[in-house]
């Protein structure tokens, strides 16, 4: 995992909620302070295993889909943002150090 600190990026693209994002190969996050914060490391691990697993694009379609979805019955952002499958699953277990290790296939739909 290669983790880069871009905040220029974070500043001009992303809301202030955003700390960090998986863009397979990379982890971009939005300050140097956060490189060392565990648990976020392991929710953006989890996101690799994810779109490892659906061959990157996939995930990020699916993960449109769901975030669609999910506003257009009516949820806001920050309640939609958190019924996303990929969300739910690296959410439930960030704060597992050793959860990417024993984690099984395509688990965010188990």
């Amino acid at each position: 995992m290669i983790i880069r600190t871009t905040p220029w990026l974070f500043r001009y693209i992303f809301p202030k909620t955003v700390n960090a994002i998986a863009l397979f190969p990379v982890v971009l996050v939005r300050n140097s302070k956060l490189k060392d914060d565990k648990r976020l490391l392991v929710h953006e691990k989890i996101h690799h295993k994810q779109q490892l697993e659906l061959l990157v694009i996939p995930f990020y379609i699916l993960y449109i889909l769901e975030y669609t979805w999910f506003r257009v019955a009516g949820n806001g952002h920050d309640s939609a943002y958190r019924k996303i499958s990929f969300e739910r699953e690296a959410y439930t277990h960030d704060a597992d150090p050793h959860y990417v290790e024993k984690r099984k296939a395509f688990a965010m739909w188990r």
